[in-house]
Parts: C-alpha cells; sequence; structure tokens
C-alpha cells in the first residue's frame, strides 16, 4: 500500500509499499519530524533486527521512536505490548510477566532486566517483507487495571485494519487531513487511532507530546483528537479555541464530553464535536459522522458493520424508545481476540449467542442514535426502585454555572439501596441545596441527588476517565 491510496482491508503495514509520493511532514512529535521515506528506512531497519521475536515491549513514550518502535513490529509481524512510561513498580512487573514480552524495542523501563535492541532513528533498510495473516496478532494493550490486574487485549491485524477504515469512512477522514493529537501511546486513542490512522490514511500527524490548548492552536491542523479533559481546557481559553475555527473536525473520546463543554466549543469555534464510543475490546463500535447529526450528550450510530442491542438484568430486550437504559451490547469484525492467559474472563464478555457485554449501560433512540450513561458497575444507580443513570445527573450539574467538575455515584443506603451522591468540583461558591433543587428542577425527583460532596479534585487515569471507584 501507499500513502493516499485506497487499502487491503485485511493489511495493517502502513509502509508496505516503498514506491509512492513522500511526504515531507508525516510524522511530527514534540518538533521533530520524519518523512514518509524516514519513517520506512528506519522502521524496516528496525524490522530487521526484531524480525522472529515472539513479542516485545515498548516503552509506550510520545516520541518519533516509539513510532518507529511500532511500525517496525508490523513490518516484521511480530505482537507490541505498549507499556505506560509512568507504569509503577507492580504494574510494570505484572505487565512484562503477563505478556511474556522477551525485549525492550528501544528505551526500557528503570528497574527492568529484559534486554534492549535500540531503535536507531538514523537508520534505513530496503528490505520488503510479507504481509502477515490478517488474524495474526498485533497488539497487546494493558486494560486501566481498575478492577483488578491489568489485562491483556489481544488485537489482530485484521481487527484494527477493519476498525480504522469504519473511522475513515465515518469522519470522511482523507489524505488532504492533519492530524493534530496530544494523548499517551499506549492506549487506542492515541496509538492506534491517532498514529496508524494517520499513517493508514496518508495524512500527516503532529503530536503536541502535550495536549495542551496553546499547542493544539498552533499546530494548526484540520483534524483534532482529544479527550474530554482537553477539550475542557480548550473551552475555558476562548482566544485558543477561536483559532481551531479552521479546522474541520473535533474529535473527542475516551470519556464522556460534558454538554456544557460541547456547546461552549460549538460557540467559540464553531464546530459541534464529533463524539464516539468504544473500548480496548472493540475498538470504536459506535460514532457520528462527518456528514450526519451530532448531538450534545450522544455518541452517533454503529460504526460500518457494527451492531448493538440493549439488554435488562434478565437478559431481555430493551426498546429502542431514547429513555429506556440497558447494558449494551455489541456485534461486528473489528472486536479482540481475548485476554491474554485468562480463559475464563474471555468467555465472561460473551453472551452465549456471540454478543460482547461492554459492561456500559446505555439508551438507544428509534432512529438509532446512543447515549451512553456509563459503567454498569457504577453508573447504573437503583435508588428506591428506581433505575437512573448518572450521567443523566451530571450533565445536569455541570450546566450550572458554579459547577466545573463532577462525578455522580450510588453510595450504600440502607433506606434507598444506594444513595445518589455528587462529588462536586466548584468554580464559584453555591450551596448543597441549591444544587440539588437545580436538578430537582430538571429532571424527575427521585433523580436529584441526596447529597454533594464539594471536593477539591477528582481522581482520573492517565487518559482523563474520573476512577468513580476511588469515590465513597
Amino acid at each position: 500500500m501507499s500513502f493516499g491510496s485506497p487499502l487491503l482491508l485485511s493489511s495493517l503495514n502502513p509502509l508496505a509499499v516503498a514506491g509512492g509520493a513522500d511526504i515531507p511532514d508525516a510524522v511530527t512529535i514534540a518538533g521533530t519530524t520524519l518523512s514518509r521515506s524516514d519513517l520506512l528506512g528506519a522502521a524496516t531497519s528496525v524490522a530487521e533486527r526484531i524480525a522472529g521475536a515472539e513479542r516485545v515491549a515498548v516503552l509506550a513514550e510520545p516520541t518519533v521512536d516509539t513510532v518507529l518502535a511500532v511500525v517496525g513490529c508490523l513490518i516484521a509481524g511480530v505482537p507490541v505490548v505498549p507499556v505506560p512510561p509512568d507504569s509503577g513498580t507492580a504494574e510494570l512487573a505484572h505487565i512484562l510477566s503477563d505478556s511474556g514480552a522477551q525485549v525492550w524495542l528501544g528505551k526500557a523501563a528503570e528497574g527492568s532486566s529484559l534486554p534492549r535492541v535500540p531503535v536507531r532513528r538514523h537508520a534505513r533498510s530496503w528490505h520488503t517483507y510479507p504481509e502477515p495473516d490478517p488474524g495474526t496478532t498485533a497488539f497487546v494493550m494493558y486494560t486501566s487495571g481498575t478492577t483488578g490486574p491489568p489485562k491483556g487485549v489481544v488485537l489482530s491485524r485484521g481487527a484494527i485494519a477493519a476498525g480504522l477504515d469504519a473511522l475513515i469512512d465515518a469522519w470522511s477522514w482523507t489524505a488532504n487531513d492533519v492530524l493534530v493529537q496530544g494523548l499517551p501511546l499506549f492506549h487506542v486513542h492515541g496509538l492506534i487511532l491517532g498514529v496508524l490512522g494517520a499513517l493508514r490514511v496518508g495524512s500527516p500527524l503532529i503530536h503536541t507530546g502535550k495536549p495542551t490548548p496553546k499547542a493544539y492552536a498552533e499546530a494548526q491542523g484540520s483534524l483534532y483528537f482529544g479527550v474530554p479533559t482537553v477539550w475542557s481546557r480548550v473551552a475555558d481559553d476562548p482566544g485558543t479555541a477561536e483559532r481551531l475555527a479552521g479546522a474541520r473536525l473535533l474529535v473527542s473520546g475516551s470519556a464522556p464530553l460534558p454538554v456544557p463543554v460541547f456547546e461552549r466549543l460549538r460557540e467559540l469555534t464553531g464546530h459541534a464535536p464529533v463524539e464516539r464510543y468504544g473500548m480496548s475490546e472493540t475498538l470504536i463500535t459506535l460514532s457520528t459522522r462527518a456528514d450526519g447529526e451530532r448531538r450534545p450528550g450522544w455518541v452517533g450510530t454503529p460504526v460500518r458493520g457494527v451492531h448493538t442491542r440493549l439488554r435488562d438484568e434478565s437478559g431481555a430486550p430493551v426498546p429502542h424508545d431514547g429513555e429506556s437504559i440497558g447494558g449494551l451490547q455489541v456485534r461486528g469484525p473489528i472486536f479482540f481476540d481475548g485476554y491474554l492467559n485468562r480463559p475464563e474472563a474471555t468467555a465472561a464478555i460473551w453472551t452465549d449467542d456471540g454478543w460482547l457485554r461492554t459492561g456500559d449501560v446505555a439508551v438507544i433512540d428509534p432512529e438509532g442514535f446512543h447515549r451512553i450513561v456509563g459503567r454498569e458497575s457504577v453508573d447504573l444507580i437503583k435508588s428506591g426502585g428506581y433505575r437512573v443513570g448518572a450521567g443523566e445527573v451530571e450533565t445536569v450539574l455541570l450546566g450550572h454555572p458554579a459547577v466545573a467538575e463532577v462525578a455522580v455515584v450510588g453510595l450504600p443506603d440502607d433506606d434507598l439501596g444506594q444513595r445518589i451522591t455528587a462529588f462536586v468540583v466548584l468554580r464559584a461558591a453555591v450551596t448543597e441545596r441549591e444544587l440539588i433543587d437545580h436538578v430537582a428542577e430538571q429532571l424527575s425527583v427521585h433523580k436529584r441527588p441526596r447529597e454533594i460532596r464539594m471536593v477539591d479534585a477528582l481522581p482520573r487515569n492517565a487518559m482523563g476517565k474520573v476512577q468513580k471507584k476511588l469515590l465513597s
């Protein structure tokens, strides 16, 4: 394949053909730029040094060396284990042991005894490698570990290629775009979508190192990826936000985008953000489209090849009426091959009739638009006999001018079963009663918080997701 040309669905080698027009600024990370020919020659040199390895670890710092390591492995058909650079000692030991990684490719984590194979940025090779079978493993990506030790999600080349092509279709992504992002390279969002997606399409990539509003504005791209924390900071910086008016698409993911942030971005930039939903196990399954409707608080319709349904606790269908909440289940060609070394966990995520349980609860309207309520374990609150989605309560609270951030959970209650409790970060003074009444005025009274707790900050992971299990 070549940059900017149609791609085979099963192929995942973004640099498989040496021919085709060069791109002088194919990848820029933190001020360092590689052309397409730089990438091809240096990554093929990496491939020569690790060809035949069973699995390699890459310390996924935001550098061009990380990109060369990953692309080199794709060329050679060697599975990659992206390792978060800020991994603690126990997490690092678990990932390396569980994955069976044989070597570090590029920089090694401190304290690790694994041997290291260097990435030589200026080395060049023009050897060609046959495209591996699409069922071959491309990545073992570890989950955040919020419910126990991180699990290794096994992703095949074919699943990733199909997933990227579905997004390319949904977002009308072409080689004429310039992608700007500053997300971590050890998750699906930053690495697979944000690096491999750009290489697959042939659009230049600018990775800003850190996703600051100033860096995003200065990059002058046409397509921007960010998590809600990034977009919230952009929305709080009007001068910077207005400089994004010339973009084509602003894409938000990895967590729900608060409705007030959506509306503020639209006001300042003229763009209604594209929202999408997925997980490491499924890649991106839902998205609003470049050429379609974009509703604040909703993540759109299934991408090409994906089907969805809602089920209640007994497994019965939940109507697609835009109001009823159910467990979201999905089916399609872009899913993982299982959790590494975890056959029981792999079996548990699938239904008997072949649908994947996402663990999220959602609402689907008659037109097929989806709204994610949150995680079934923490965001579906059963209070006084009612089923309440934490997300809709959070949306109303975020609409109050005094509220900067909020997380709503159900805490144990002897009378109600679960007590709706809101943890709130304020931007201005307000009383607990004012916030409770604010929700009761806009939603059913039974959905009002019974308790408001003012906090200085909400606990978040590296992707900006609030870790509700730490709130009590």
